[in-house]
């Protein structure tokens, strides 16, 4: 096996360290699940203090909802000010390395000069042609997610790696080190349709591709740490024929477990203190 460092800000990630948390904090109405969204200063400093006492590793701040069902593009002034205002509010209580989930090069610049650590990109670099420039000059760690412009068809298992492939070669271009870069296989943003614009059309049943993946996750590392964010996804409702995202928090747990049984060195939740029983848990049995 070929032992690999990596780290994601100032954490060790992958390999032999422990599975991280990574916590999701948004600050946009729109987004799909509302007990995530967190916008005034109090919620937003309640938010960030319990997901550290629950043992979050990362807090990942989002200031538009990327949700492939979902039109909730804003402007990117919107984006940039809704990020700006949560990092600088994070920065005053709290230690935890800061991920902004971005795909917009002016966003991305705004927060990397406050000293983010991360950008999480669901694009994989691939949607704003001057990402590459700003990852260049700054040199933030990355989680770079499978996305494609084109119609993807066929076996969707080696054309998610493929996508990966090409944003790893963006990242090495900027030249961004292949240790400070964890991959995303990007579960839920493979759709027939949608109403957004930030997912990979697929001519196959996403439910399918996004269970495909997870049972091989291994198989698409790459020698890179891989982060999964199944938390409280489409997915999981389809399969248990829930209409209330409170009902699948159990198919949500049960998901992490198996992602990290099968590989995953980063989970991205919005349930940092249950996850982190998981985490404990899968641990003690893989």
């Amino acid at each position: 096996m070929i032992s690999y460092v990596n780290k994601l800000g100032t954490v060790s990630v992958g390999n032999s360290n422990p599975v991280r948390i990574m916590g999701i904090l948004n600050t946009s109405p729109e987004s799909f699940y509302k007990k995530s969204i967190s916008i005034g200063k109090k919620r937003i400093v309640d938010s960030v203090r319990r997901m550290e006492e629950d043992g979050a590793d990362f807090v990942d701040v989002g200031g538009m909802s990327t949700a492939p069902y979902l039109s909730t593009m804003v402007s990117e002034k919107t984006e940039t000010s809704r990020i700006i205002k949560a990092v600088k509010i994070i920065q005053q209580v709290s230690n935890l390395p800061i991920s902004v989930d971005t795909c917009r090069a002016r966003v991305a610049k705004e927060s990397l000069e406050l000293g983010v650590d991360i950008i999480n990109d669901v694009t994989g670099l691939k949607y704003d042609p001057m990402m590459s420039k700003i990852i260049e000059k700054y040199h933030p760690s990355l989680v770079l997610c499978a996305f494609s412009k084109k119609y993807i068809t066929g076996n969707q298992l080696p054309k998610t790696k493929n996508l990966l492939k090409e944003s790893l070669n963006i990242a090495k271009s900027a030249g961004i080190p292949s240790t400070k870069i964890v991959l995303d296989p990007a579960i839920g943003f493979f759709r027939k349709n949608g109403r957004g614009t930030l997912f990979t059309k697929i001519n196959s049943d996403w439910v399918k591709r996004d269970l495909l993946i997870l049972k091989n996750l291994k198989s698409i590392k790459m020698n890179k740490p891989i982060l999964v964010s199944v938390s409280n996804k489409s997915f999981i409702r389809k399969i248990l024929k829930k209409q209330h995202l409170s009902d699948l928090l159990a198919g949500t747990l049960v998901t992490e477990a198996v992602s990290i049984l099968n590989g995953a060195d980063i989970i991205r939740t919005h349930n940092v203190g249950k996850t982190k029983e998981v985490i404990t848990i899968t641990q003690k049995l893989s």
